[in-house]
C-alpha cells in the first residue's frame, strides 16, 4: 500500500512541516507544506495573505500530488468567523477537487469528539485575536469560559514558548472559572504535545490543541486512522471522519 501523502498550508514563509506531524505519525504518513509568508499574528497580517490560500492548495495538488489538504493556521481561518471558515474550505475543495479542511475545523471537531462544550481557552494571541476566537467558538455552539492569551504577534516567537508556560496558562484558565469540560490551546505555531499530556494528567480533563488537532483532523479528512497512542486523549481512539 502506498504511503499516504497529505498537504499543509502553513503561515510561515519557509513552508516547513510542523514538528507534530512526524511526531504523531512517523513514517505512516508523508506531509508536504506550502508557506503563506504571514508577517504577524493579527488581522492586518491575515489580510495580507488570506487571498493566496487557494493558490497554495492548487500548488500542493499539482506539484506534490497530495490527496487531502488543510489550512494549518487557526486564527487565519477563524478571524472572519465561522461562515468565512466554511467558505475557505469550500473554495479550496472546489479548486483542487480534493477533501479539504482547516485548523479551525480541527479544534471544533476535536472538542466535539471529546464531548467538550464548556471550554477554558489558552492562546498565544493578542486581545484582538482572542475576541475573534471567542466569537468563532460561540458561533460553533461552544461556551468559552475563561480565555487568556500570551499577547504574542510575532510568528517565529510562538514556536519558542516553553512547555511550562503553556501548562501554567492552561491551569490558570481552567481554575479561573469553574465548570469547564476541557481545555483548548489555540495557535498552530505553539509546540504543545508535551503540554497536552501534562495538563491532561494533572487536571484530568481533555485538552485540544491547534497543531496536533490539525493533523488529527486532516488525517481523518483523508479517510485514514488518526490514532497515535500516548499523545493525549484525542489520539487514543478515533476513526476516519
Amino acid at each position: 500500500m502506498a504511503q499516504p501523502h497529505l498537504g499543509l498550508i502553513v503561515p510561515p514563509a519557509a513552508g516547513a512541516v510542523p514538528v507534530d506531524g512526524p511526531l504523531l505519525y512517523g513514517e505512516r504518513i508523508r506531509f508536504s507544506a506550502r508557506g503563506l509568508g504571514l508577517g504577524e499574528i493579527s488581522t492586518r497580517g491575515y489580510l495580507d495573505v488570506i487571498d493566496s490560500v487557494v493558490e497554495k492548495a492548487v500548488a500542493l495538488k499539482k506539484e506534490e500530488g497530495v490527496s487531502a489538504i488543510s489550512l494549518m493556521g487557526t486564527s487565519l481561518s477563524f478571524f472572519r468567523g465561522a461562515a468565512f471558515n466554511r467558505q475557505l474550505e469550500v473554495e479550496m475543495a472546489h479548486a483542487t477537487g480534493l477533501p479539504c479542511t482547516t485548523m479551525s475545523n480541527a479544534i471544533v471537531n476535536g472538542l466535539r469528539h471529546l464531548k467538550v462544550r464548556r471550554v477554558a481557552v489558552a492562546t498565544a494571541y493578542i486581545d484582538e485575536v482572542n475576541e475573534q476566537l471567542r466569537g468563532y467558538l460561540e458561533q460553533s455552539d461552544f461556551e468559552p469560559l475563561a480565555l487568556e492569551g500570551l499577547s504574542i504577534s510575532d510568528v517565529q516567537a510562538v514556536g519558542k514558548v516553553p512547555t511550562q508556560a503553556l501548562v501554567d496558562l492552561c491551569v490558570k484558565v481552567f481554575e479561573a472559572q469553574p465548570g469547564a469540560d476541557g481545555i483548548l490551546i489555540s495557535c498552530g505555531g505553539l509546540v504543545t504535545l508535551d503540554a497536552v499530556r501534562e495538563v491532561e494528567e494533572r487536571l484530568q480533563v481533555p485538552v485540544v490543541s491547534s497543531s496536533p488537532a490539525g493533523f488529527w483532523d486532516l488525517v481523518r479528512t483523508a479517510g485514514l486512522d488518526a490514532r497515535s497512542p500516548g499523545c493525549g486523549r484525542l489520539f487514543a481512539w478515533t476513526a476516519p471522519a
